[in-house]
């Protein structure tokens, strides 16, 4: 599929967009872990549901999607959190950038650069300081492009085993 910038069109996403979200995630998922159980992808789809309507509503969430003459051909979220002050701001917004996604026949073509300037574009207008996110080896460059970079301090993380 050849991608014409000319006649992409860019959205953001609203509540009426929940299904659409919900398709792109499981797609993104898909590729990158596999296929799942039918009753677990169910349950998953659920709880999407969920998170999205209510993250959506609360402004916790904001998603942009790119389409070209009607069909949807990328996709990236952000969740945006607050967290607590220190001597130079009482409070801070930060932004975790997820679920950036561009269909197979549409990559290599600067979709994902239109997405994330989108996502970029709407964290500055909303005051959040700092935007993080997770990367595959495929996605670095791209992100590089734009700044990101390893923080400052390590950034450290432990699984926590619920079911112990």
């Amino acid at each position: 599929m050849k991608i014409d910038h000319a006649r992409l069109t860019v959205r953001k996403a609203d509540v009426g967009d929940v299904p659409l979200l919900i398709a792109y995630r499981m797609r993104y998922l898909t590729e990158l872990q596999g296929e799942m159980d039918e009753r677990y992808k169910l349950k998953l789809m659920e709880d999407l549901t969920r998170y999205f309507d209510r993250t959506l509503t609360e402004g916790q969430f904001i998603a942009f999607y790119a389409e070209q003459e009607g069909k949807v051909v990328s996709f990236g979220g952000m969740v945006i959190k607050e967290i607590p002050g220190d001597i130079y701001k009482t409070l801070y917004l930060e932004g975790d950038i997820l679920n950036m996604y561009t269909i197979p026949e549409a990559r290599r073509q600067g979709v994902s650069s239109v997405i994330l300037e989108a996502l970029l574009a709407d964290a500055k207008k909303r005051g959040i300081s700092k935007v993080a996110l997770h990367t595959s080896k495929d996605g670095e460059k791209l992100y590089r492009k734009y700044h990101f970079n390893e923080p400052a301090y390590p950034y450290l993380e432990r699984s926590i085993n619920t079911e112990e």
